[in-house]
């Protein structure tokens, strides 16, 4: 088996996030679940824009950001995603480019557009989003390049793109083709409702083998096991999973690396801002620190200290020297 060109790479939604801060009574007024993600149509989207206060517009989307973060911490990083050939589609292409990560994926003519990510911040931290895919979900599986996907020793797969039948489709090829070429297959659940609508083919990719690394957070577990307990959940995926991790927001962190279980306390922050894109984070410092074959304890201490700093500020990437910061904490 040749060594890997990129330390991972990864298959999801090409997002564009727009935030902007609110109160509590727009949540209200605007009828949104507030900490949830629903999806919504072109309609509902412009009609959220229009509601928006002063927004900030930057590349997003789970499986992107979690490039994002692991470049940022020296990985190297491809990614695929669809974008359209519109205003949002140059706005996500310049940004992951300029981070580091190679993106090669040529634009859609046409409509849908680029898919955008409506984020409502509340004063306590919550984000509030509202995602419509666009584009985005119109990857086809002619989209992969087998060379390029061989040549990760990771691929990360984004739950949220498994809902399309396109992308389905492109990412059960990239499954295979990462399996034929003995590379690892990671795999983020994204979100409950995801699992809800899902949750067979989770399963059996489970049961079959196909999924080495998994990234649940305490309710998606729950969803994906039936089980409302933690610890049950756990108890029921450890040993079908090579990898299983497992965060649960302030409580920490869970890992069981091949029956080794570790776990660590959510880092220390001084003020909870945005919990956008906390969980991609935790999964970029996981990942970084997997593929440079760290200790497990370790690569969960590095995803608590990444997820940490992104939560301090309003947005999904991070705005310190991530590298330096893990350095300063772990040594």
């Amino acid at each position: 088996m040749t060594e890997p060109r990129y330390d991972v790479i990864a298959i999801g939604n090409a997002i564009v996030d727009v935030m902007a801060t609110c109160d509590d009574e727009l949540i209200d007024e605007l009828d949104l679940a507030k900490g949830g993600m629903q999806l919504v149509d072109a309609d509902r989207a412009r009609e959220l824009y229009d509601a928006m206060g002063r927004a900030t517009e930057v590349s997003g989307g789970s499986a992107a950001n979690t490039l994002a973060g692991m470049a940022a911490l020296g990985a190297q990083c491809a990614f695929v995603g669809q974008v359209a050939d519109d205003q949002l589609g140059e706005i996500f292409s310049h940004d992951i480019r300029a981070v580091g990560i190679d993106f090669d994926t040529a634009p859609r003519d046409g409509d849908p557009p680029t898919a955008r990510c409506l984020i409502f911040v509340t004063p306590d931290g919550e984000r509030t989003m509202n995602t419509f895919l666009g584009a985005s979900q119109f990857l086809p599986a002619a989209a992969l390049d087998d060379e390029l996907i061989a040549s990760a020793g990771i691929l990360y797969l984004e739950g949220y793109l498994w809902d399309p039948e396109e992308p389905r489709s492109a990412m059960r090829r990239a499954i295979e083709v990462a399996r034929q070429n003995g590379r690892k297959v990671a795999f983020t659940a994204s979100e409950s409702f995801v699992i809800d609508r899902h949750g067979d083919d989770f399963r059996a990719l489970i049961e079959e083998g196909q999924i080495d690394i998994l990234f649940v957070n305490e309710h998606e577990l729950a969803s994906l096991t039936g089980l409302a307990a933690f610890e049950e959940g756990l108890a029921s995926l450890a040993g079908r999973i090579p990898v299983l991790v497992a965060t649960r927001s302030a409580k920490g962190a869970v890992g069981i690396a091949e029956g080794v279980r570790a776990e660590v306390p959510a880092e220390p922050v001084d003020q909870v801002v945005d919990t956008t894109g906390a969980g991609d984070l935790f999964a970029a410092g996981f990942l970084t620190g997997h593929a440079r074959g760290e200790p497990l304890e370790r690569c969960l201490r590095m995803g608590a200290i990444c997820a940490a700093e992104i939560i301090g500020h309003i947005g999904a990437r991070s705005q310190k020297d991530l590298k330096q910061l893990v350095a300063e904490k772990l040594g």
